[in-house]
């Protein structure tokens, strides 16, 4: 009825595997975080868990096609594509496909992408270094072999390896930390701006940290998460250059009528003068 093994767990007669169940412990998790962050957005609780009920279908999807694509000598059948129980999700197709949910979800809702972008990248942060706590179980993600034995220490190190989901946890927890600062203590106002510092954050350390990779998904020669890591750091840097400039004309145009206004003023002051 109940066992324990390396990887799961029997629970009346179903294995459970700790992956799996790690996985989704995060996504409860990161739906909770995002309905109590809503409000940094004034999004309602509701709008947030219709918009789950876009993104979490099309992010499993995605992960799967995504390591299908680039990793097609996994599978021995076509079929095979639908056992994600069996592992092989990836998380850029996750991302890929729940920013295409939650777009489908703002188009068809009528709402503002980049505010509901907001707040939910901190759940999808932390649900990424809880996820890679998952890794550790399902024996992915792991490092490149160390050669320098001066450097075959934890935590550095682990089983001989580079220590790469150790690495990952921590660098998504700091970022989680930043992003909830931004959002929460000093309320980064400007739309997009949280969620483009994500994919600066994120992107940096993720591109530094795929290079220690040992299970990596190539286009040949090139490690894909590592390229699309540094893409994403180009979009954020592009993003919030856009926001710094909208912003700048905003304060100009504001600027202008302002003055626009005490120049008619002054006139009228002058033209009340000469009659008296």
């Amino acid at each position: 009825m109940f066992g324990f093994y390396n990887d799961h767990f029997v629970l009346f007669g179903l294995n459970v595997s700790y992956y799996g169940l790690i996985i989704a412990c995060a996504m409860i998790f990161g739906v909770w975080l995002a309905c109590n962050n809503a409000k940094a957005r004034k999004i309602k609780t509701n709008d947030l868990i219709i918009a789950a009920c876009y993104i979490f279908p099309l992010a499993i999807v995605g992960a799967r096609v995504y390591y299908f694509i680039f990793n097609r000598s996994a599978f021995g059948a076509f079929w095979e594509i639908f056992q994600i129980w069996k592992g092989g999700l990836a998380i850029y197709g996750a991302i890929l496909g729940g920013a295409l949910g939650l777009g489908l979800y703002c188009l068809i809702h009528k709402k503002n992408f980049f505010d509901f972008a907001d707040v939910i990248v901190p759940s999808i942060i932390i649900g990424q270094a809880v996820g890679r706590v998952g890794c550790i179980f399902a024996g992915c993600c792991y490092g490149n072999e160390i050669t320098d034995p001066n450097l075959n220490w934890f935590p550095i190190a682990f089983e001989g390896r580079y220590a790469t989901r150790f690495y990952e946890i921590f660098w998504d927890a700091s970022t989680f930390i930043v992003l909830m600062l931004m959002l929460r203590k000093f309320k980064f106002r400007q739309r997009g701006s949280v969620a483009a510092w994500y994919l600066i954050l994120y992107g940096t350390g993720r591109a530094w940290i795929e290079a220690l990779r040992g299970d990596s998904l190539y286009i040949g020669p090139i490690k894909v998460s590592q390229l699309l890591s540094i893409i994403l750091v180009v979009i954020g840097i592009v993003l919030l250059t856009f926001y710094y400039a909208w912003n700048e004309k905003k304060k100009e145009e504001a600027s202008k009528e302002q003055t626009e206004q005490i120049e008619p003023s002054s006139a009228q002051t002058i033209n009340s003068e000469k009659q008296d």
